[in-house]
Parts: C-alpha cells; sequence; structure tokens
C-alpha cells in the first residue's frame, strides 16, 4: 500500500503537513482551546487519526490544570507512526495516556467528553464514514463534542478550478511541481473527499443538533459537533 500518511518524509510528518496546509498550527491551536469545553475528570478523549500524537500531547497538557483524571486515547492506523508514538508515550510518562494502533472502524468508543478527527474521514472508504460517525455520537455522553477537520470538493467547477490554483500557487512555496503531483497521483484512489453539505449532512444524520464550522483554509474546514 502506498504510503497516504507521508510519515516518512525528510522533513517530518509534522513540518510536512505545515507546509501543506495553510493554516494548519492555527487549526489545531484552534481546537485545543475549544477542548477545553469539553475535557472532563473521569471521561475520555480520543484523538482519532493520531499521527505522531501532537494534538493529543497539547490537548493533555492544555487541560491537566482542571482535569487532571481525563483518559486520552491516541488511535492510528498507519504502522509508519509507530516508532514518533513510541517516542511521545515515553515523552509525556503519565498513565492517563494510550496510543492504540487500530483500524477506528473497529474502536469502541464509550464515556466520551471529546472526540477529535482531523483530517482523517477523507481516507475511509465512503460506505464507512456515516457508521463510524454514528458510533462517535454513541460513545459521546451528552454535551460531549466532535471536533473534526476535513478537506473538501465545491460544488461549482469554476470555483474548485480556482481554489485548486491558488492552493497549489501556495504548495509551491515548499515544493517542487514533481512532488506536489507524486503526492496528488499518490492520494488519487486514497483521499475522497465531500462537499461541506455532504459533510454536514453526514454529522447531522448521525444525531448531532449542532455543527459549526469554526476554521476555513482553501478546501479545508474544521468543524465543531455537538451531541
Amino acid at each position: 500500500m502506498a504510503d497516504f500518511t507521508f510519515a516518512h518524509r525528510q522533513e517530518g510528518f509534522d513540518n510536512h503537513i505545515e507546509q501543506s496546509i495553510r493554516g494548519y498550527s492555527n487549526l489545531l491551536e484552534d481546537v485545543v482551546s475549544l477542548s477545553r469545553y469539553f475535557v472532563e475528570d473521569d471521561t475520555n478523549i480520543v484523538d482519532i487519526g493520531c499521527s505522531t500524537g501532537k494534538l493529543t500531547k497539547a490537548m493533555m497538557e492544555y487541560n491537566s490544570d482542571h482535569s487532571p483524571a481525563a483518559q486520552y486515547f491516541g488511535v492510528e492506523v498507519a504502522d509508519g507512526f509507530v516508532q514518533d508514538l513510541k517516542d511521545r508515550t515515553k515523552e509525556l510518562n503519565k498513565g492517563n495516556v494510550e496510543f492504540v494502533m487500530k483500524d477506528i472502524r473497529k474502536f469502541q468508543f464509550s464515556n466520551c467528553n471529546l472526540v477529535t478527527s482531523i483530517f482523517t474521514l477523507q481516507f475511509m472508504p465512503k460506505k464507512d464514514r456515516k457508521k463510524v460517525v454514528q458510533n462517535i455520537y454513541h460513545g459521546l455522553n451528552e454535551g460531549g463534542a466532535f471536533i473534526f477537520a476535513e478537506k473538501t470538493i465545491c460544488e461549482s467547477a469554476l470555483v474548485q478550478d480556482m481554489i485548486t490554483f491558488n492552493y497549489y500557487d501556495y504548495k509551491r512555496k515548499s515544493f517542487d511541481t514533481e512532488d506536489i503531483m507524486d503526492k496528488e497521483r499518490t492520494l488519487r484512489n486514497i483521499m475522497k473527499p465531500l462537499t461541506w453539505k455532504d459533510l454536514e449532512l453526514m454529522v447531522s444524520f448521525a444525531g448531532f443538533k449542532t455543527v459549526q464550522p469554526f476554521w476555513r483554509n482553501h478546501s479545508f474546514v474544521g468543524a465543531l459537533a455537538i451531541k
């Protein structure tokens, strides 16, 4: 299977995604800030597609003053991140965090106050996404939240064309054209983005009453859904 995670990039995964998505660090800052409204002691916080564990760590540290007994789970399916997560576990050296190498479609959500999914659902077969979001909803406590970010496609072909080439112009600041096109070919049969309307409908169908975007850049959107 192609390494769609780009975990082995020379510049490192975290640097690579920062250079690939404009404002990515601002998105993570927003997610961490929003987490404070939902993290509570004796509840679970699940970070889907945790990659190197960067976001999991940030949420733990940000909420440790008021909810030291919250339990964190970082779930990752890509083998390329195994060593990163072993290193992160040693770095944190705390009993209230666990990194799990597992397909999120087989993960059991329970007693969750917060579930995050940052650019993860888009790599999942479309037929499975609805069920995963439903599992998240049912595993959340009342008042809990699902914070997610996804790449979207536009409903207008003209706007899609403009945004795509504007995005390429941004990426050329860090990558050459061949590298950009190689990545596009790698992702062609793996990444299946939806329109924002389709995403909103899928999350609402699962039961969420509130679905609110809070961050956008190029074709990427971050949103908050509350049970």
